[in-house]
């Protein structure tokens, strides 16, 4: 009861959308030909807007029919009972009662749903819009950003194929290069090498040269040594004879003695010098065959 209380307080939004509730029509009851009376279901239709779906007739459960009353009347001349009466009016008022209730309930719900159909329906035509919007603005914007992202990434290969291209072209002139230089180190160890053999001809020349030198300078040596010994020895000689010459006394004529002994000494001096002359000559010939 409570909740019938309270729906029948709060202001129905089908009332707010569709107007005043609709009028019921009197059930009539009693009198002849009547056998027992009942509370038929009843149909509400709502009209059909522009932004509410087909809804199909909507019919309220059929109410529990109302007892079958006995006749008020028991032949003919017999006098109403009122109290009976009012009892049967009181159970249909309250029977009547709890069916407004409930399709005061019914229509709420119902009103409520067309409400949320409505708020639905409109969310769904924004929805609808903007998604065609984008439909109608992506492509063009998808295709453009596409060109211009094709136009870099074309100007990209142009470029680095230009690059590849002159990079080309310096590793050519590098690899020609690389072969010319190549070319000339092996002419350069060619020529290192027949000079480190020349060098090393030159040195054992040079070695034997610096031997022979040596060789010879020590025999010029012992030569001039033995030149200055003989020369000595002779000069002593010299003095001897002339010492014996004068102890003994010999007579001999200066002008006859004076010539002789200055041609031994000459013929003597020459001969030494000729073996001193044939000696340099034979060191020398070996130094100029080695």
């Amino acid at each position: 009861m409570s909740q019938s209380y309270s729906s029948s307080q709060r202001v129905s939004s089908y009332r707010r959308t569709f107007g005043g509730s609709p009028v019921f029509p009197r059930a009539s009851f009693g009198g002849k030909g009547s056998s027992g009376s009942s509370v038929t279901s009843r149909v509400y239709q709502v009209s059909r807007t522009s932004a509410v779906p087909s809804l199909s007739t909507f019919r309220t459960t059929r109410v529990t029919p109302l007892r079958s009353y006995q006749s008020a009347y028991q032949g003919a001349g017999e006098l109403l009972d009122f109290s009976l009466a009012d009892a049967m009016n009181q159970e249909f008022l309250q029977t009547r009662t709890n069916e407004k209730v409930e399709l005061q309930e019914l229509n709420d719900r119902f009103a409520n749903y067309i409400e949320k159909v409505r708020f639905l329906e409109q969310q769904n035509a924004l929805m609808v819009a903007e998604v065609n919007r984008l439909r109608g603005k992506e492509p063009t914007r998808v295709a453009e950003m596409y060109e211009e992202e094709l136009r870099e990434l074309r100007r990209q290969v142009d470029l680095l194929t230009n690059q590849r291209a002159r990079v080309e072209v310096e590793r050519d002139n590098l690899l020609d290069d690389l072969q010319k230089l190549k070319q000339k180190l092996q002419e350069e160890i060619q020529l290192k090498e027949e000079a480190e053999n020349n060098l090393a001809a030159f040195r054992a020349d040079v070695d034997a040269a610096t031997l022979a030198r040596i060789d010879l300078e020590r025999r010029i040596e012992s030569l001039q040594e033995e030149i200055a010994f003989l020369k000595k020895v002779h000069e002593e000689e010299i003095r001897e004879l002339q010492a014996q010459l004068q102890e003994q006394h010999i007579q001999v004529e200066m002008d006859i003695s004076k010539p002789d002994l200055t041609a031994a000494l000459r013929d003597i001096r020459a001969q030494y010098e000729s073996i001193a002359a044939k000696n340099i000559a034979e060191a020398e010939e070996w130094y100029k065959s080695k």
